[in-house]
């Protein structure tokens, strides 16, 4: 019988050297193209825009992007971005639950329907708001004989916002709850937790990251929203302009530098509320990673 012999490593000796293996081929050129697409399609126009708003003095600067008209527009545009983003988290939570926890007819439609908002182009959907919201609308005529007005006004800007933001939190936290273990909700409810508690201290703390998450995707495209809003808002000056409309108006009356710079000033507030709201979601999947150990 032939035996085969395997050379075992001499006592104190190097450990055999084990064959590296990559999972993609040619991962220097794979990582080199990967940098060069991502300049050619937001380092390069990034870029550009700073390089433009460069053109300007530090006070032509400072004119541009503090006029009391533009800073009306941030108060606007922030403000009914975050109110948009924070509803969106509620009621978003609440449909992901629905569609994750519950069978009921039209499952499947309900579950299409919440992506109509991605497939739908903006214009029509604020010419939709409009028509429903409007003073003489399906839903605005019933509303206007008690003052309440939902349409061509701020309470326009947040109702598109929120109608943009909704799919962001919903398919974040779906898929999230769909791998919730319900083994911890049953071990607390032998436990005695109540409701209340199993979903506050067992659900909750496994789906925070998700809601940050869906969180900042609906408030960073809340922000740079254009289409749907300005067929709601009315775009009154100092009341319901938000700020890309100032930037297409600086841009239409060829203020290239100024529209530059108040875009600038955009994305340098939404790159800093994006790394905190980054930062939040790191601390809390530490905390939970810790909690679980």
């Amino acid at each position: 019988m032939n035996t085969i012999t395997i050379p075992l490593p001499a006592a104190g000796g190097p450990a055999p050297r084990r064959a590296t293996r990559r999972v993609l081929p040619g991962f220097n050129i794979t990582l080199g193209f990967t940098v060069f697409y991502l300049s050619l399609i937001v380092l390069i126009p990034l870029s550009a825009l700073l390089f433009k708003t460069f053109t300007l003095t530090w006070p032509q600067f400072w004119e541009a992007v503090t006029s009391p008209r533009v800073m009306a527009s941030y108060r606007l545009t922030f403000g009914a971005s975050f109110i948009a983003a924070m509803v969106n988290v509620v009621f978003g939570l609440l449909v992901a639950w629905v569609l994750v926890r519950y069978t009921f007819p039209g499952k499947k439609i309900v579950d299409a329907l919440v992506d109509l908002p991605f497939a739908l182009p903006t214009a029509v959907a604020g010419i939709s708001l409009s028509a429903l919201l409007a003073g003489n609308g399906w839903i605005g005529q019933f509303l206007e004989p008690y003052g309440i007005q939902l349409a061509f006004n701020r309470n326009g800007v947040v109702i598109a916002l929120i109608f943009i933001g909704l799919p962001f939190v919903v398919r974040t936290v779906q898929p999230v709850l769909e791998d919730v273990e319900k083994e911890l909700e049953e071990a607390a409810t032998c436990l005695g937790a109540t409701r209340w508690q199993t979903f506050s201290r067992v659900i909750f703390p496994t789906i925070a990251p998700a809601l940050l998450t869906g969180f900042a995707m609906a408030f960073a495209r809340a922000i740079g929203e254009y289409g749907s809003v300005i067929f709601i808002a009315g775009n009154v000056p100092m009341v319901s302009e938000i700020t890309p409309l100032i930037i297409i108006g600086k841009l239409e009356q060829y203020d290239f530098a100024g529209a530059t710079a108040v875009a600038t000033v955009m994305l340098v507030i939404s790159f800093v509320l994006l790394l905190l709201i980054n930062g939040l979601q790191a601390w809390q999947r530490k905390r939970s990673g810790g909690a679980n150990q």
